[in-house]
């Protein structure tokens, strides 16, 4: 393919109304692209922004919802920016095959120009030529004509006065007649190579009429690639922009998300703490009242023994051994699917470090039911909790919460936690039985969607639930 810059002069008018075209759609894009032409895309991002909000608030049960926002922004921009660039490199492929069919075809042109500058001017040639050879045939017929006619061969004889005279005669017309015969010839040539170049000429004006609708068509191509290319630049750019200002928002958030987990960091250790010392009191008083009754076994034994005169049995020993979590006989809370498990989360991408744990433990499973869902007690045991969203000082970001104690089997202590209620129908003190409704489904406290937060403690620990339901 010939260079831009080896090629003919007779270009650069296709070229600058290809760079006018493109300057005015280049206006006319940036124009459309941030306006209704893009309403669409704005609609799916926004959506895909709120659902990657409500999946973030999820994940990251605690952060609040501004964070939680500015976080799925910067993950959605992040998602979309490769895929952008890469389109933009495939538009940008396609504006350079583009750009070459027209350098292609603009070099066609301009050589089918030069062939017909070529032809026309040996057609100049040629007609001058035949101008120059009729001069000639006017010139021997004027003469003839003058001198009475090109004489006849018999008149010549007759009106020869002896023989040399008559040679000369003869001679004369003979020479008369070659030339003009000889200039008829050449009319002819030159009359038949005429109109071969004539037939040439029209074949070549043909070609380049065809030429010249195909580098219209061409640029066409060339001017939809290049609008393509320059939307696709502009979307890329507006990414970038659009994750530094969500990675920006989120860095100025840092302190902000900082101490809203260092509150609920306390808050959490406080409750977690409260329960588990719960847990180890009754833990404890049932290990005591297990070694009592074990220790008033062993002495009624041996007092039997002693009364029948054999000698007393081995002595009991208490269990040491936790009870296996699934004597408790939990049962769903709700029926809805779950939409986030019980485990580590990392740390979202340009947020908070956790202290430097890099992540923190999601310490429940999120059931994703509608807002209103009753919510009814897994197994039977005393309301140890039932608190309001407006009491932030009991857990920040739980919204109306209420704690189930479902009490001591064998050497095993379970709880149960419910955040987020819409409200509740319990109260604290109440013993409520195995799928006795105790609240509905909501969104109170940190929550950007409606689901239920269940957690189960363990002799202390915040184990999966699913483990024991």
């Amino acid at each position: 393919m010939v260079s831009a810059a080896s090629r003919p002069a007779a270009k650069p008018a296709l070229r600058k109304t290809t760079v006018g075209v493109v300057a005015s759609a280049m206006l006319a894009l940036t124009l459309a692209f941030s306006g209704t032409a893009t309403a669409d895309e704005l609609d799916d991002r926004k959506a895909a922004i709120e659902a990657e909000q409500q999946k973030t608030q999820e994940t990251y049960e605690y952060l609040d919802a501004e964070t939680s926002r500015k976080v799925a922004e910067l993950a959605v921009y992040q998602q979309q920016l490769p895929g952008a660039q890469q389109s933009l490199t495939d538009a940008e492929g396609r504006v350079s095959t583009a750009a070459g069919k027209v350098g292609a075809l603009t070099d066609r042109v301009a050589l089918a120009q030069e062939t017909r500058n070529t032809i026309t001017s040996q057609i100049a040639s040629d007609q001058e030529a035949m101008d120059d050879t009729q001069d000639v045939i006017g010139q021997i017929a004027a003469q003839a004509y003058k001198s009475g006619g090109v004489p006849s061969s018999f008149s010549l004889i007759l009106g020869a006065e002896g023989a040399e005279s008559l040679t000369d005669s003869m001679g004369l017309a003979e020479q008369v007649m070659r030339s003009q015969n000889a200039a008829m010839q050449k009319l002819s040539e030159q009359s038949a190579t005429n109109l071969n170049s004539e037939a040439r000429l029209a074949a070549v004006e043909e070609e380049i009429s065809s030429l010249k609708v195909q580098a219209e068509a061409a640029l066409k191509v060339e001017q939809e690639a290049r609008d393509a290319a320059a939307a696709e630049k502009a979307k890329v750019d507006t990414l970038i922009e659009q994750t530094a200002a969500a990675n920006a928002a989120l860095e100025a958030r840092k302190p902000i998300v900082q101490a809203q987990l260092a509150s609920l960091e306390t808050a959490k250790a406080k409750a977690n703490a409260d329960i588990a010392e719960r847990q180890r009191e009754q833990l404890e008083k049932a290990r005591k009242e297990e070694e009592a009754r074990v220790a008033e076994a062993n002495r009624q034994a041996a007092a039997e023994a002693a009364r029948a005169n054999r000698p007393a049995p081995a002595p009991q020993v208490p269990s040491t051994t936790p009870t296996n979590p699934s004597a408790f006989g939990l049962r769903m809370p709700v029926n809805a699917p779950i939409s986030s498990g019980f485990g580590w989360r990392g740390v979202p991408a340009g947020t908070i470090d956790f202290y430097g744990n890099g992540g923190y433990l999601h310490s429940g499973v999120d059931f994703a039911a509608q807002c209103g869902t009753p919510v009814y007690a897994p197994a039977g045991g005393n309301v140890w909790k039932a608190i309001p969203a407006s009491n932030q000082s009991e857990m920040i970001g739980a919204g109306n919460y209420v704690v189930l104690d479902h009490g001591v089997i064998g050497r095993s202590a379970l709880a149960t936690n419910y955040y987020h209620l819409t409200s509740y129908v319990v109260s604290q003190g109440q013993y409520v039985n195995a799928g006795q409704l105790i609240g509905y489904v909501g969104t109170t406290g940190n929550s950007t969607g409606c689901h239920l937060h269940f957690e189960t403690i363990l002799n202390g620990a915040a184990v999966n639930p699913m483990g024991l339901l």
